[in-house]
C-alpha cells in the first residue's frame, strides 16, 4: 500500500520569522533546559532572534549541552532548579515579576509546568481557563488557519469554550487579524440533541451575539467543509461570514482536534505552531517529535504575543 505520509519539508512560515525577529526579543524561561532538545530549540530561537533564552534547571548539564552545540551561553542568564517542580515553581516565578514575558517547556513533564502555572497563590492564573492554539501553515504558504483545543482541555463545556474563543481572538490580534472568523465545529450545521457539540455550537453562538466573545465573528455550528470551502456552503445553501473561510477552528473535543491537526501534519507538512493562552504569559509546549520548522514557529509566536501585552 502506498504510505499517504507527506514526504514534503515541513517549513516554518516566512512572514511568523519576519514579524517576530522584527520585535524585541521576548525574554523567555526554558524551564528545566538540561537536556539536547530544549537547548537546541533555545538557541535556534536565540539566532532568529526571537528570544531572550533565561535557562532554568541544573547549570552544570546546561553548561555541558551548550558546549556540545557549540552555543557560547557565558552573556546569558542561567538559574539554578533542580528538578522538574523546582524548575517550573522558579520559572513561574520569573513571570510573576516580570523578568520574563514568556515560558517555554523544557525537559519535564507537561503536568509539572501547568500544574505551576495554574497554583491559586503562586501561579499565573488571569480569570481565563487555559487552553492551547495550533497555528497551521502549509509550505511554501503564508495562509494559515487555527485549532483549538487539541492539547489541553479535553471535553470543554460551552463556558469553557467560550474562554477558548477568546485565548484564540487575543493571539489573532496579536497577529494583526482584528476581526477573526471562528468556526464553531460539529458533524452537523442543525443543532440537534443527538449531538451534543452542536448544541453546545448553538448555546456559545447566543453568548457570542451577546457580547461574549468581542473582537471575533463566531458562528456554527458547521460540519468541517462548511468552515472551510465556500464551494461546498453555496452547495448546502449556508450564508455566514464565516462559511467557507474561518480562519479559526474551534473543535468540539481533544480528540477532534488531536486528529485535526496531526492529519495536517503527516499527510500534509503542516507546521504546527503551538502555544498556550490563557495566562499571564503565552507558553510553548515543545514536543520530542515536533521537526525544527515547528518548534521556531512556535517561539515566534510566543514572541509576538509577549510583545502585543
Amino acid at each position: 500500500m502506498t504510505s499517504m505520509l507527506s514526504s514534503t519539508p515541513i517549513e516554518c512560515p516566512q512572514y511568523l520569522l519576519d514579524k517576530a525577529s522584527a520585535l524585541t526579543p521576548a525574554p523567555t524561561a526554558i524551564v528545566n533546559a538540561g537536556a539536547q532538545l530544549p537547548m537546541e530549540s533555545a538557541k535556534e530561537a536565540f539566532e532568529k532572534n526571537l528570544i531572550e533564552p533565561v535557562l532554568v534547571g541544573d547549570i552544570a548539564v546546561i553548561n555541558a549541552i551548550a558546549k556540545t552545540l557549540g552555543w557560547d551561553i557565558s552573556a546569558l542568564r542561567v538559574i539554578a532548579a533542580h528538578g522538574e517542580v523546582a524548575a517550573a515553581e522558579t520559572s513561574v516565578a520569573l513571570a510573576r515579576s516580570s523578568e520574563v514575558s514568556s515560558l517555554m517547556k523544557g525537559n519535564l513533564h507537561t503536568d509539572n509546568l501547568l500544574r505551576a502555572v495554574i497554583h491559586r497563590d503562586t501561579g499565573l492564573r488571569t480569570g481565563s481557563r487555559l487552553s492551547h492554539v495550533f497555528h497551521m501553515t502549509l509550505p511554501g504558504s503564508d495562509n494559515a488557519i487555527c485549532i483549538t483545543d487539541a492539547a489541553i482541555n479535553v471535553l470543554p463545556t460551552v463556558n469553557v469554550k467560550l474562554d477558548i474563543a477568546r485565548n484564540v481572538t487575543a493571539l489573532m490580534h496579536a497577529l494583526g487579524n482584528n476581526a477573526p472568523k471562528i468556526a464553531l465545529l460539529s458533524a452537523t450545521e442543525v443543532a440537534t440533541a443527538s449531538v451534543p457539540s452542536s448544541m453546545d455550537a448553538e448555546a456559545i453562538m447566543k453568548e457570542a451575539q451577546n457580547g461574549a466573545v468581542p473582537g471575533a465573528i463566531v458562528d456554527g455550528p458547521f460540519a468541517f467543509d462548511i468552515a472551510v470551502s465556500p464551494a461546498a456552503a453555496k452547495i448546502k445553501g449556508i450564508e455566514s461570514p464565516v462559511a467557507g473561510c474561518a480562519d479559526v477552528l474551534l473543535v468540539p473535543n481533544i480528540e477532534a482536534g488531536n486528529v485535526l491537526f496531526k492529519q495536517m501534519v503527516y499527510f500534509m507538512s503542516a507546521a504546527a505552531a503551538g502555544i498556550v493562552m490563557g495566562a499571564k504569559v503565552p507558553i510553548v509546549l515543545t514536543s520530542r517529535a515536533d521537526p525544527v520548522a515547528a518548534r521556531l514557529a512556535s517561539a515566534a509566536l510566543a514572541s509576538i504575543v509577549a510583545n502585543a501585552r
